[in-house]
């Protein structure tokens, strides 16, 4: 079965052709990092206006690079939720209009659960079960896949998120948009224990996460050098911060493991490509003789291909779209919408 598979979730306008759900045939994506870099961040007004003039070309693109043509699509899939609403809605409409003048079938899917199916990509031969380490700019959950279409959250963060807690702090550093991942690259050049910052404690709080308090405290950190006039050290700073936050995410995670007996673990997400949590959850696994799958990096970030692999699965379950389909801002990885 070929898909072809929109994303417009955030920043990023990606188009993907995919085969049987783990074999790519093509993925385009256009980045629109150089046009929020002034922002600090995405700007979401302008992220639709983007998109709306990226995603035909992107589209067409995907379909030139798969050498295919429209007559040779059997569905098409489309990120219906969660995230900005406004570039949510330029890849539900365009997809809906594809599928009016088609007549193909339409496959909406939720954001996490294609990050999380950018494994079946990487390792055709990995399935549920197994317990996933979901991270992004927008999520830090623990999830059990139970199948490839039923999910059950056990732990997520309570505040901020693990990418955007790293994406501030780079800010504080003086680092440009995005800086989560220049704060691990510079990471590898400096002293991981040249600070300490001290791991969140939640009282009752399962395998939860509160990241807030660890933002603040590198923020407070940088703003008692400056008022002593002393140097910032980045590459230790960022070294330092890297180092706590991946102990913390690798804390929550392992212990659920263990407590619900998985030996299978995974990781997905654009965090899922910082090299601290691969390497030491690698080491962990390794160890402990425990199977784990991590995408390829260029599969971590957003992109169409990861959309296009959960499609396949959604459409064996069922999960086919009206012309009602909507876009979300918010909505739970747990949530079957009926359509």
């Amino acid at each position: 079965m070929i898909i072809l598979a929109i994303e417009s979730s955030c920043d990023d306008t990606a188009a993907a052709v995919v085969q049987d759900g783990q074999k790519i045939l093509s993925s385009v994506v256009a980045s629109q990092i150089e046009k929020h870099q002034k922002f600090g961040g995405v700007f979401p007004e302008l992220a639709s206006r983007n998109h709306i003039a990226a995603i035909s070309q992107i589209t067409e693109s995907a379909l030139s690079q798969a050498k295919l043509r429209l007559d040779d699509i059997d569905a098409l899939a489309v990120t219906h939720a969660p995230g900005l609403i406004g570039s949510l809605l330029v890849g539900v409409n365009f997809i809906k209009g594809l599928s009016l003048s088609t007549g193909l079938p339409v496959i909406p899917v939720h954001h996490l659960r294609s990050h999380i199916a950018a494994n079946y990509l990487s390792d055709p031969q990995f399935s549920p079960p197994f317990l996933c380490l979901v991270v992004s700019g927008g999520h830090s959950h623990i999830v059990e896949v139970k199948d490839y279409c039923q999910f059950k959250v056990i732990g997520k963060t309570r505040d901020d998120a693990a990418g955007e807690t790293f994406d501030k702090a780079a800010r504080s550093l003086g680092l440009p948009y995005p800086g989560g991942v220049l704060l691990d690259e510079l990471a590898e050049l400096g002293n991981e224990d040249a600070f300490k910052f001290s791991k969140p404690k939640l009282t009752d709080s399962g395998y939860d996460f509160s990241f807030s308090g660890l933002k603040t405290s590198i923020i407070n950190q940088i703003h008692n050098l400056q008022q002593k006039k002393a140097p910032i050290p980045t590459n230790d700073l960022c070294a330092s911060f890297r180092k706590v936050v991946v102990d913390y995410l690798l804390g929550n995670f392992i212990k659920a493991a263990e407590d619900l007996h998985y030996r299978k673990l995974a990781i997905a997400g654009g965090v899922s490509a910082n090299s601290l949590l691969r390497q030491n959850l690698s080491k962990i696994c390794t160890q402990r003789d425990w199977h784990l799958s991590m995408p390829e990096k260029s599969l971590c970030g957003d992109n169409a291909s990861m959309v296009g692999a959960q499609a396949y699965f959604e459409f064996l379950r069922g999960n086919i779209a009206n012309f009602s389909l909507n876009a979300f801002a918010n909505m739970s990885i747990e949530d079957v919408i009926f359509f």
